[in-house]
Formats: structure tokens, sequence, C-alpha cells
């Protein structure tokens, strides 16, 4: 029983870490990546 619970514990945690750990892009990060890209492409 405590084998279960403390399983469930770890993949609890490492469910939540790994979502919280996503990088959400905004919008503005996302014009400004298209602004590096044309301006490297005109370079």
């Amino acid at each position: 029983m405590k084998k279960t619970l403390l399983v469930l514990f770890a993949m609890g945690i490492l469910g939540t870490s790994f979502i919280s750990c996503r990088e959400d892009k905004s919008t503005k990060d996302k014009l400004e990546d298209v602004a590096d890209d044309i301006e490297d492409s005109v370079d």
C-alpha cells in the first residue's frame, strides 16, 4: 500500500514538473522571432 502511494506521488511530482517547464510563447515573442528571421535572411 505504501509503495503504491509512493509511486503515485512520484508520478504526480514528475508530471507537474514537466508540464510547468513547458515554454509558452506569447504573440510578442513570436513576432520578435519572425522579425529576427527576416533580419537574418536579409543579411
